[in-house]
């Protein structure tokens, strides 16, 4: 099958060459693709002295945007699985062939990789955890699926999902949203367990004040596909 890797990037110069190297060495026979969501930083630079694979995009556009962007990417060179891996070095490249694996046998349309089935390696902060528990409750509850790492971005996406992705991506807090999306237009879902790792430079986006934002508006958001789903029906 042919593969794409998407890593979104904004201000990632700490960690992209690293992120890259690490994949390319464990992956040769799969295609990335890097999307610099216009870093602040040398992020762009450093793609282009490398002669890294990249999409530069002129304006911010978020998680979302930036993700879309890697989905239409895929559409466009006839992409048969597209893989999320972020650009700060979190993602384990090792586990690219355990996510493919579901969708060649046909078991799964989106396959995400979660750290909390086996409980290996980087699990995050307690407020966290509390956090992503109340979103695969909600998860359970409006789309009937079990999800234990709602907003784990490290997942493989089958071509018919890459299509629906490419035209249809939440913006602001993409994971938990896309799920429930997937689910309610029928398409199927699996974990698979995956060790990451914890972010060595930089800054993530989501700080604890951001965190109880995030979590009540995306628990909102699923709330908000059950109805409008239903209403469709």
């Amino acid at each position: 099958m042919k593969v794409l890797v998407i890593i979104p990037a904004y201000n990632e110069a700490e960690n992209i060459v690293n992120t890259v190297n690490e994949l390319t060495s464990e992956c040769p026979d799969v295609d990335y693709i890097i999307v610099n969501d216009c870093s602040q930083d040398n992020t762009k630079q450093i793609c282009e002295s490398h002669g890294f694979n990249y999409i530069s995009l002129p304006i911010n556009l978020g998680i979302g945007g930036g993700i879309q962007t890697g989905y239409k990417y895929a559409v466009e060179y006839g992409y048969d699985v597209a893989i999320q891996f972020d650009g700060d070095g979190q993602h384990n490249a090792k586990y690219i062939s355990s996510l493919v694996e579901p969708i060649e046998k046909g078991e799964a349309s989106l396959v995400i990789g979660s750290r909390f089935i086996d409980k290996e390696g980087f699990q995050t902060s307690f407020m966290r955890r509390m956090g992503i528990g109340l979103l695969g409750f909600a998860l359970r509850i409006c789309g009937g699926v079990k999800i234990t790492d709602a907003t784990s971005g490290f997942r493989a996406v089958s071509k018919d999902l890459i299509e629906f992705f490419a035209k249809n991506y939440a913006q602001d807090y993409p994971e938990p949203e896309s799920i429930i999306a997937a689910r309610l237009s029928g398409f199927s879902i699996k974990e698979v367990p995956v060790v990451m790792n914890e972010r060595t430079a930089g800054v993530s986006s989501i700080n604890p004040l951001k965190s109880v934002y995030y979590m009540i508006k995306v628990t909102l958001a699923i709330l908000m596909y059950r109805i409008v789903g239903n209403r469709r029906r």
